[in-house]
């Protein structure tokens, strides 16, 4: 099965040179700033005499102090980052419906109302593929050293948190799916670039945004990028990705406290 043909029509003529500079810009709004701030934050972590398996990364922090304020931090960082990908819904939208075909959203032609349940059902079965192996090499990572001690959430416990550390999982699954996989397969294939070599880049390119964590995060994340492009490149959904990466992330969010209350040993942060 080919990736949908609406893809590649109901767009308009822009040079390469034009491309090229787009793409940079919305990297350098989004996930290409957060590679590179990420690349500095792990040559520093390697530079300090704590080794790597004796470090902490923490994901979600808590933004103030009072918790009515944190809450108001937490709700307009979450509306911030999805600013790029409001800009590629833009950029990509089509004057024709499916509007977001572009970016992979939408009903398939010739298909029914409910082609969200199909992309859904499959985002469950890429969740559970992924989620069982990705959380057995991140402990072999910490085990062998080459990663810090991944914190999903530091947040105190207040009638918001849980909701919060949801929308987060969101936020996290709509900017990369949409902008390093979507998005970046559109532009890459208008200026020339093959399937593989764009395949690749995007997983580096997921990769390294999560190399502060740990050489471990950012090896998970490259195979992780491998299958999702693969499978974007395969059937040119964008759904399932989402569906799966936010589910990993609730699980790994919400589920933080329960995991180290049952597993200290393998989940408490190191001294």
């Amino acid at each position: 099965m080919r990736p949908p043909q609406y893809a590649r029509f109901d767009v308009a003529p822009i040079s390469k040179r034009r491309l090229r500079w787009e793409l940079a810009i919305v990297l350098a709004l989004s996930f290409g700033y957060a590679g590179v701030q990420s690349i500095i934050t792990i040559l520093r972590r390697l530079s300090q005499e704590t080794a790597l398996a004796s470090q902490t990364a923490t994901i979600n922090r808590p933004l103030a102090e009072q918790p009515l304020f944190d809450l108001a931090y937490q709700l307009l960082g979450f509306v911030g980052e999805l600013a790029p990908v409001a800009l590629v819904a833009y950029l990509l939208w089509r004057t024709a419906a499916p509007h977001l075909g572009n970016l992979g959203l939408g009903r398939l032609p010739g298909r029914g109302g409910r082609w969200w349940l199909a992309d859904t059902g499959w985002g469950v079965v890429l969740a559970a593929a992924i989620g069982i192996p990705g959380l057995a090499f991140y402990l072999f990572s910490r085990i062998i050293g080459i990663n810090a001690n991944v914190v999903p959430t530091a947040l105190d416990a207040y009638w918001w948190t849980v909701p919060v550390l949801i929308l987060s999982a969101l936020r996290a699954a709509l900017g990369e799916e949409l902008i390093v996989v979507a998005y970046f397969f559109d532009r890459m294939r208008r200026l020339g670039v093959g399937p593989i070599s764009t395949i690749v880049s995007s997983a580096l390119l997921r990769g390294s945004y999560h190399l502060y964590q740990g050489i471990g995060a950012f090896i998970g994340n490259v195979v992780m990028g491998l299958l999702f492009g693969w499978v974007y490149h395969r059937w040119g959904r964008s759904l399932p990705l989402i569906i799966a990466h936010w589910l990993l992330n609730i699980v790994s969010f919400v589920g933080y406290p329960l995991a180290l209350l049952l597993w200290p040993t393998l989940f408490e942060v190191a001294p």
